[in-house]
């Protein structure tokens, strides 16, 4: 099995919180951290913004990120939501089991 890190930002703590919910509560993500006050710059539509946003770490499987994309993209006030996957090199055999478990 496969293991991803997802990264997600969105405009507030009850929109991440919200969707994050909806993630684990769907089996798409086993764990959603939360980390507020991120500071973004970015370009968009040709010129460069800042905005405080929340990150949001996902932790799920390279199987579930399909439906798991999906789903954000469904849920996000963004017309265009970052969702970017890392892959897991290697971690915990325990807590790597715990992931596949909580998303089947």
């Amino acid at each position: 099995m496969s293991y991803l890190v997802a990264l997600m930002t969105a405009p507030n703590r009850e929109e991440a919180r919200s969707i994050a919910r909806t993630l684990v509560g769907e089996r798409l993500a086993a764990c959603c951290n939360i980390i507020d006050r991120v500071e973004s710059i970015y370009r968009w539509e040709g010129a460069v913004e800042e905005a405080a946003e929340v990150l949001v770490v996902i932790k799920t499987t390279a199987e579930r990120f399909a439906p798991m994309r999906d789903r954000v993209l469904a849920l996000h006030s963004y017309d265009v939501p970052e969702l970017i996957a890392l892959p897991v090199a290697d971690g915990s055999a325990p807590y790597l089991a715990w992931i596949a478990t909580s998303v089947l």
